[in-house]
């Protein structure tokens, strides 16, 4: 009886130290929290700092993008560079972009981006 108890401990310890087994996940430092209740507060704040960031890029670029499909309803072609679209009426400021950051727009496709300086 004693052995079988001994087998039977024996065995689950082994699953669970099987199960158990940690796997390491590739990834880059900052993207992913730590799971550390202890570092919990600082991944949040993290988190919530990049997606602020991500909305600013977000709706800085929307009312771009609006104002070119306006130039280009009006003009039949996109503008050559944005200043033209506040020349032209199609928006009265282009906002500045987030801090640490550029626009890159492509004037043959009429797209915008907001790219880190």
């Amino acid at each position: 009886m004693k052995k079988a108890i001994t087998l039977w401990l024996a065995t689950a310890c082994a699953c669970f130290f099987i199960g158990c087994k940690e796997e390491k996940k590739a990834s880059t430092a900052g993207d992913a929290p730590s799971g550390n209740p202890l570092t919990a507060p600082a991944d949040y704040i993290n988190a919530l700092g990049k997606a602020q960031k991500q909305a600013q890029k977000t709706i800085t670029t929307v009312g771009i993008d609006q104002a070119l499909k306006t130039f280009y309803t009006d003009e039949g072609r996109f503008p050559t560079n944005l200043a033209e679209l506040v020349s032209k009426g199609a928006i009265s400021q282009i906002p500045p972009p987030p801090r640490g950051m550029k626009y890159d727009y492509d004037s043959k496709a009429g797209t915008i981006k907001v790219v880190p300086e």
